[in-house]
Formats: C-alpha cells, structure tokens, sequence
C-alpha cells in the first residue's frame, strides 16, 4: 500500500493527490445505486423503479450510520500516525475489528426483523411495496459487508492510503454493474436481482479487502494480540464517530419524510425525486471527497501540532470543491433534462424531475463550504458542532419548507427544489460564526480536543 505523509508538502497539491483517489472510489461506489436504478429504469415500470428508489434510500440511511461511526476510527487513526504513534495505531485498529463486528450484527438484526415496517412507514407507493420490502431485506442481510468494507477503508485512509481503497470498489462496481444486467435485464428479477447484485458485490469487495491486508499488513507491527476490545480507545471512536453517524442519519431520515412527503403526491413524483436524489449523490461526491480528505489531512497535521498548514488545508478544500458544485449548478440551470433522461425513459418523471434539480443545484455550491468547514472540525476531535448546525439546518428548516413548498404546488417539485439550499445557507451562517469564535483559541493553544486526549 501507498500511503501519503499529509504533514508535508505543498497543501493544496497534497490535498488533491489525497482526494482524488477518495473522489474516483466515492464515484464508483455511488454506481452500485446507481447501476440498479438505471438498469431497473431500462427493464421495469415506474413502480420497480421507485420501490429502488425509496429502497436504496433507507440503505444509504444505514451506510451513513456505518460511515459516520468508522470516521471515529480513521480520524483517531489519523492523529496517531501524525503524532507518530505506532502502538496507539495497533490498539485503536484492534479495537475497532471487535466493535465493528458487534455493530454490523446488531445492525443486521434489526433491519431484518423491521424491514416491512420500514418500507410501509415510507408510506411507499401501494404499486412498488412489495418490491420495496423485498429490496430492503436483501440489502440488510449483507450489512456485514458494507460494515467490514467501510472499516478497512477507514483504516486505510487513516494511515494516508486512499488509493488501495479505490481499488476494491472498482471491482465491486464492475461486478455489480454486470450481475444488475443478468439478474435484472436477463432474468427479470426486477428491485430484488438489483439488491442481490449489490450486496454481492459489496461482500466480494469485503472478503479482497481482508486477504489484501493479510498479505500485504502494516508498516508498523501489528499482531492478533493487538486485536482486542480497549474500552477506552472504542469509547473514542463512539465518542467522535457517534456525532458523526446521528448527524448522518437523522439528516437521511430527513431525506424518508421528504420522501414521504412526495410519496403523497403520488407515483411520477415519488420516481423523480428518486432520480434527483440519485442526481445529488454523484453531485455532492467531489465536495464530499474534498471534504473526506480535509478531515484526514486535518487530523494528522492536528497530531503533528502543525495549526498553520491545518488552516491552509481548510482554504484549499473549499477552493477546490467550489469548482465542481458551481460547475454542476450552472449545467442543471440549463440542461437538467439529460441528467434525469438518463435514470428513466418515462417522459412525466424526466420533465417533473428536471424542474426539482433546478432549484436543488443550488445547494451544490453552498455545500462547498459546509461540508469541509465540518471536516475541519471533525478532524481535529469536534465532531459535536457539525451535528447541531446541521440538524438545526434541517429539522428547523429544510423539512418544514419542503412541506410548505410541496402545499404551495401539488402539481409540480420545482418550488420544493430550493428548500435544501435554503437550509444549508443556515448552516453555513452557524458555521462562520462558530469558525470566527473559536479560531483564535485553535491559534492560541492548539491543544487537543477531550475526546483525542490521552
């Protein structure tokens, strides 16, 4: 494995050779949703379309939970190999096999056993609930896979390594890719061949990722004894991650009562804004990924004690993702329709669809610099600020008006597409305020955060 020392170097040329692995992998991994959407769209009605829809939401709500938690880990694991401390390193990825593994079975359990329940609390179309609840079981019986992947790709990055990552979801991407054509286009298995072909995927993914570590280890020493349950090390995972994975969702489960919401205003709806919402994904994942590694580079200049270079790092993300979202918003203002043409061939759905993303785009500027200002904290053991900011953002804000806006006009998504911008320019008003405040005592003391503190 390669792995970048983040401490050194020109900031903004480390920050991009760091990210782009990081943005190729979120791209890949964004096509497992994707790829069933698209194949289902060419193969199936309306109903199968939005039944993967609704689906793969609930899913992305759980993957959330799972990433949020892990980035407790490559955080930790950050700010150890920036202090140079090869023995916390060991303990902190020990420790996270064992509570990892506890999380995705209690994760597995309760999704299989609430499935149903789930999908009919979506209020889900009557035409795609069975395939609803068929995709999500599927989904959650593979939890396990999307729990172990995430976590040796959490160790990986921490350690400086996000390109050996890209490597694993490149291949569950093809594999899923293929087996979506054969299962659903061959077969005919509709939302539930799309669930076998992701989570098969993701599981090949797991077991490659598991036999490259085997093979290839750590630059460090690590052993079996290393591997064990320290308290105090999981606490401080759960302790920056826990933050992190609420945030994510509840900000997902703001994403199913909006569902919910246009669920009401019947089928074409609820399918187009299953494809905006798939449109947003692979929108967002450039700031995402800027922003991922803002958080990483942060955590361990944070370890190094090098305050200066983190501010720098913090300048240049924002730099470099405003350059995407203000490229996305410009394209969606004048041709939306060749983005949500491309998820499905029913005319109402890319129409109605279309006017949502004009309004939506907007959102994809203002989250440059929400999404790395939170990495800029998180990185440095605050997790907690960007939790509040952005559940006050969007239960205060973006649900409501997305109500009030969706009662405004029944009949059209345009209205309701500048909700989300409308509540992340809240948050990014929390932010600069909070940046201001307290920037000077990072300047000044440039201490640790209690929950990195030995």
């Amino acid at each position: 494995m390669k792995e970048l020392n983040l401490t050194q170097g020109s900031v903004p040329k480390v920050l991009l050779q760091f990210a782009v692995p990081f943005l190729i992998a979120n791209v890949l991994q964004a096509l497992y949703g994707g790829a069933d959407l698209f194949v289902v769209g060419q193969y199936d009605d309306s109903a199968s379309v939005a039944a993967v829809a609704i689906g793969s939401q609930v899913m992305q709500t759980i993957t959330g939970i799972i990433l949020g938690i892990t980035t407790g880990t490559t955080v930790l694991i950050a700010i150890a190999t920036g202090a140079k401390d090869d023995k916390k390193v060991a303990f902190t990825i020990g420790s996270s096999v064992w509570l990892f593994s506890i999380i995705g079975v209690l994760l597995t359990l309760v999704m299989v056993f609430f499935h149903g329940r789930i999908a009919e609390l979506m209020h889900t179309p009557i035409e795609a609930m069975a395939d609803t609840k068929s995709y999500i079981l599927v989904c959650s019986a593979g939890i396990s896979f999307i729990v172990g992947y995430n976590v040796v790709c959490g160790i990986l990055r921490g350690l400086g390594d996000s390109r050996t990552p890209l490597y694993f979801v490149a291949l569950a991407c093809v594999i899923n890719i293929v087996l979506d054509f054969i299962l659903v286009g061959y077969f005919h298995l509709g939302a539930t061949g799309a669930a076998v072909a992701t989570i098969t995927a993701q599981g090949v993914s797991f077991v490659i990722s598991l036999w490259f570590l085997y093979r290839h280890g750590f630059h460090f020493e690590f052993t079996r004894k290393d591997i064990r349950l320290n308290r105090n090390l999981a606490k401080k995972v759960m302790t920056l991650g826990a933050p992190i994975a609420l945030q994510d969702a509840l900000i997902n489960i703001s994403f199913l009562i909006i569902t919910v919401i246009v669920n009401q205003m019947g089928v074409i709806a609820s399918a187009s804004l299953g494809v905006v919402e798939k449109i947003i994904v692979f929108a967002m994942l450039p700031p995402m990924a800027i922003s991922s590694a803002v958080a990483t580079m942060t955590a361990q200049n944070y370890g190094a004690g090098l305050i200066q270079r983190m501010n720098r790092c913090l300048a240049s993300g924002i730099g470099i993702a405003l350059v995407f979202g203000v490229s996305v918003c410009v394209y969606s203002q004048f041709l939306p329709e060749t983005l949500t043409a491309f998820f499905t061939k029913d005319a109402a759905v890319v129409s109605m669809a279309a006017e949502y993303l004009r309004g939506y785009s907007i959102d994809c500027i203002i989250v440059s610099f929400v999404f790395c200002i939170n990495s800029y904290f998180s990185g440095q053991g605050n997790s907690l600020f960007p939790m509040i900011h952005s559940l006050i953002a969007t239960f205060l804000f973006r649900i409501p008006l997305s109500y009030w806006f969706s009662q405004i006009d029944s009949s059209s998504l345009f209205i309701m597409g500048f909700a989300p911008p409308v509540s992340t320019v809240v948050s990014l008003l929390i932010c600069i305020w909070y940046l201001r405040y307290t920037r000077k005592k990072v300047y000044l003391k440039g201490t640790m955060m209690p929950a990195m503190s030995n």
